[in-house]
């Protein structure tokens, strides 16, 4: 195929005006565009003011009539709240956007941000845990983030209660980030506020939603994504069997992070998720420093203004129906709910779950795909394939139509 050796596009150029980053807001925020269709929009029109020009056209050709950009009103509006809320934003590409976040597949083309952006370019462990959590499991999570912070490093987590409370509280002088499911200026849960106006004061909060948004279930698990990207770790302190903690480990594990879990007793549900994760190949977390140990062996990200746009999404595509499918009707802010099964059911090794994951995805596009064929087009058994497609339409990953046909939705 001629399109394998198109040379690549250059550099994603980030905004170098208040103009330009206007330009940004409006087309992310537009309606169905996610981050997939941002960057193809920007790979095929070369900037932000030509996509949105483009994007009434695009959206015609993809069936959707009366189709209006994300106003000017709106955007203004937007960031003058930002700047009242004392927050930053931060675009794709900018020396201030977090290194490790830039290397994921989907990373947000701009984060608001409240405290030091500089935070993230330190050494980063994503701890993750039980909203319910124990005795010990809150203990473990306190020691753990604060022998971590005495050896330099910043702890990520998501500012939920129990394990994730116990995190932030523990590493508040060492360093560290809060991502938040809903806008960077709404804190949730409520009984957090205090400890959130301190992250923002000393660490770091980011959120890749709009001001002012609250918080939905179904923005949890795209807000997971980013706890995993912007970690060299991830650690799952508890969890149970089907658990948004799971999902973050099997993000992480997506990314090419590596996953960690401390054990817990059988009969106890909240170890449920972690010794499954044991199980399936995460490391077991005897002590710090177990993961001090991995984080001295992995080399540390660059810059991310030396970073292109995610691989995937570099070449835009050629044809007139083809570029009528880039509008998205999925947006990664709006991510799936947790699964109703255990996230790692498959004996299968979580590397090797990755890998089949990241086949099938390979395999998929747009145009809908026959699930038999699929499994033909791969080689392997129905009773492997079927549970990864699973796993991924719970993920939001792909869509399954009727007739047994399935495509990819990012």
């Amino acid at each position: 195929m001629a399109e394998e050796y198109s040379p690549s596009p250059p550099p994603l150029t980030p905004p170098l005006t208040e103009e330009e980053r206007l330009f940004w807001l409006r087309l992310l925020r537009s309606r169905r565009v996610g981050v997939s269709t941002f960057f193809r929009l920007m790979a095929e029109h070369g900037s932000a003011e030509a996509a949105l020009t483009a994007l009434p056209d695009v959206a015609q050709k993809a069936g959707v009539s009366g189709y209006e950009p994300f106003s000017r009103a709106a955007a203004e509006a937007e960031l003058e709240a930002g700047r009242k809320a004392g927050a930053a934003l931060l675009a794709f590409g900018e020396p201030a956007y977090p290194p490790r976040l830039a290397e994921i597949p989907d990373p947000p083309p701009l984060l608001w941000a409240i405290g030091d952006p500089k935070l993230a370019q330190r050494p980063t462990v994503a701890l993750v845990g039980a909203r319910n959590a124990s005795s010990l499991g809150t203990r473990m999570a306190r020691k753990v983030a604060a022998t971590l912070g005495a050896s330099g490093a910043v702890t990520v987590s998501g500012l939920a209660r129990g394990i994730d409370t116990a995190v932030h509280a523990a590493s508040l002088g060492s360093g560290t980030i809060a991502v938040l499911a809903g806008g960077v200026d709404v804190v949730y849960p409520q009984e957090n506020a205090v400890l959130a106006q301190e992250i923002g004061e000393k660490g770091l909060l980011l959120s890749e939603a709009p001001l002012h948004l609250r918080p939905q279930a179904r923005h949890f698990p795209a807000r997971n994504r980013l706890i995993s990207g912007l970690a060299s770790a991830v650690v799952v302190i508890e969890a149970a069997a089907k658990s948004g903690s799971l999902i973050t480990a099997r993000a992480a594990l997506d990314q090419g992070r590596e996953v960690f879990a401390v054990p817990g007793h059988p009969f106890d549900a909240r170890a449920a998720g972690c010794n499954t994760l044991i199980r399936d190949g995460a490391l077991l977390v005897r002590g710090t420093r177990d993961i001090e140990d991995a984080l001295a062996a992995q080399p540390q990200p660059a810059n991310a203004a030396a970073c292109k746009a995610p691989a995937q999404l570099q070449q835009a595509t050629g044809a007139p129906e083809d570029r009528a499918k880039m509008i998205d009707a999925s947006d990664t802010t709006r991510a799936v709910s947790p699964p109703s099964s255990p996230a790692m059911p498959s004996p299968r090794s979580l590397r090797d779950t990755a890998d089949l994951h990241r086949r099938i995805l390979d395999r998929l596009g747009p145009s809908p795909l026959a699930e038999d064929q699929l499994i033909r087009d791969l080689s392997l058994s129905a009773s492997t394939v079927t549970p990864a497609i699973l796993a991924l339409e719970l993920d939001g990953k792909v869509h399954r139509a009727a007739g047994g046909l399935i495509s990819r939705t990012s």
